[in-house]
């Protein structure tokens, strides 16, 4: 295959099927899996993933103590072949009982990994073994799902995260290198200031905004200082070395607890072929990315501007604290260069097609709302005017189809989750498409956005912001099935 073959055959391959049958044919792949915490296991697991104190050494001279995986931070890359049953054991070396979740995967939900859906935590100075039949193919990743409330050495402010790689045997095209990418924040904090503003400017339409905004002081919010891609802030690690003509293969990922990132690669553009792991109908170049936490990017990067580069934060003062890496054209010996990208800004819907769903079977108002100081030093978030659990709110009938559509009324963008399914873009402020397959979506400030999925997956559903502080004051739901 040539290379610059592969969207025209992508594109084609993903246009033959319609968004319907896209979603079903990825939901209907959901495995029978099994946990279990045996006391003693005589076989050798097929992955271990051991939680302990790790250090992370950011820079020479800024090294911090967190908790990881297998002695880092990111995890071990997990491999695993569609449909390929596997066994995965954590072990927990720490105090303190701890939840896996594996994000993105169709798992019943005494294994999905979060403690609201009733899977059973991995237990302090224990251990918990699952059976897994991993689908569906794609990138996904794998993270601590425990509450943090307002301890910041738990959940996703510890360095517990790691990708997970579930390969379909289709070789998605020829590239030179592949490379994983996690954008991280470190040592978070508390404050009522400002610290991170770049949402605030934001152009397009805002269908929820109040016609009144609440004017009362914000309570205390979760920010960081520190950055990195990996585990490694800008200039401290090694570069990604390249030579002219390579095209590079670039998993992307947004690990952190607290915002959403944009970032860009001077000179270079990202041929976006998948979103959350799941490829998109129509790929597309694009000068910049736009993650929210948890949210995944697979592009390709064909390496065409020898210097050296910085790919990293398109926000200055972000990209200064850390957030970036250097990328590095063979026989180029020069300072690293930035330089703000095209005025661009990320949009879904460029990787959809025009088509219509069929119609649900039922719609689902979702309005979110932010109380300042609701929850005593901290904002609460609340979903349909309550805070979770929401019990018997959220009920679903198995095999319907379901259209969600999220109002937020307050003034940040929410990466929204929905745990154990995928959903289908349908709508992003008036703006339709279709085909677009996700498990995670910003929905901008004052935005509001539409979304399709199948109720095949009977279980206790967790959905929630995948901002930790958010989730853990109030903005989560449970769906469950009837």
């Amino acid at each position: 295959m040539k290379r610059r073959d592969l969207f025209k055959l992508a594109g084609a391959a993903a246009a033959e099927l319609s968004a319907a049958k896209l979603l079903k044919a990825q939901q209907d792949q959901m495995p029978g899996m099994q946990t279990s915490s045996p006391p003693a296991e005589t076989t050798k697991a097929d992955f271990t993933i051991r939680i302990s104190p790790v250090t992370v050494e950011l820079t020479p001279n800024y090294i911090i103590s967190t908790i990881g995986y297998n002695g880092t931070s990111p995890g071990p890359v997990l491999r695993m072949r569609e449909g390929v049953p596997v066994t995965v054991e954590a072990i927990n070396d720490t105090d303190i009982p701890e939840y896996v979740h594996f994000h993105g995967l169709f798992l019943p939900s005494e294994v999905d990994g979060a403690e609201e859906e009733g899977t059973p935590p991995v237990p302090a100075r224990g251990r918990r073994r699952y059976q897994i039949t991993p689908a569906p193919a794609g990138t996904r990743w794998y993270h601590s799902h425990a509450m943090a409330n307002d301890d910041l050495h738990r959940g996703t402010y510890t360095g517990q995260f790691g990708f997970l790689m579930i390969d379909s045997g289709k070789d998605p095209g020829h590239y030179d290198q592949e490379v994983f990418l996690a954008i991280r924040d470190w040592e978070p904090f508390f404050t009522n200031a400002e610290m991170d503003t770049d949402e605030q400017g934001q152009g397009g339409p805002q269908p929820e905004k109040p016609a009144v905004l609440d004017t009362r002081p914000n309570g205390l919010e979760v920010t960081s200082q520190m950055f990195s891609i990996n585990d490694k802030a800008l200039g401290a690690g090694e570069p990604i070395r390249v030579r002219m003509g390579d095209r590079v293969l670039m998993h992307l990922l947004n690990a952190s607890a607290i915002e959403n990132r944009t970032i860009a690669l001077p000179g270079h553009r990202f041929q976006v072929f998948a979103l959350d792991g799941n490829p998109v109908p129509s790929p597309q170049p694009a000068d910049v990315l736009t993650l929210g936490p948890g949210e995944r990017i697979d592009a390709f990067v064909d390496m065409n501007q020898p210097g050296v580069w910085i790919l990293g934060a398109t926000q200055d003062t972000i990209r200064g604290a850390g957030l970036g890496v250097v990328v590095e054209y063979e026989n180029q010996h020069k300072q690293p260069e930035w330089a703000p990208p095209p005025n661009n800004p990320w949009d879904y819907t460029i990787f959809g097609h025009e088509g219509s769903q069929p119609p649900p079977d039922q719609t689902i108002d979702m309005a979110f709302e932010k109380i300042p100081s609701g929850a005593g030093k901290f904002n609460a978030w609340l979903v349909n005017g309550k805070q979770y659990p929401h019990d018997r709110e959220f009920v679903l009938k198995e095999g319907a189809r379901y259209r969600l559509v999220f109002h937020n009324r307050t003034d940040d963008g929410h990466p929204l989750h929905l745990h154990r399914h995928s959903f289908e873009l349908v709508d992003m402020n008036g703006k339709k498409t279709a085909g677009v397959i996700k498990d995670t979506v910003i929905v901008p400030l004052y935005g509001r956005v539409s979304v399709d999925f199948v109720a095949n997956h009977p279980g206790l559903t967790l959905f929630h912001c995948h901002i930790q502080q958010h989730m853990d004051y109030g903005f989560k739901a449970l769906l469950r099935y009837s």
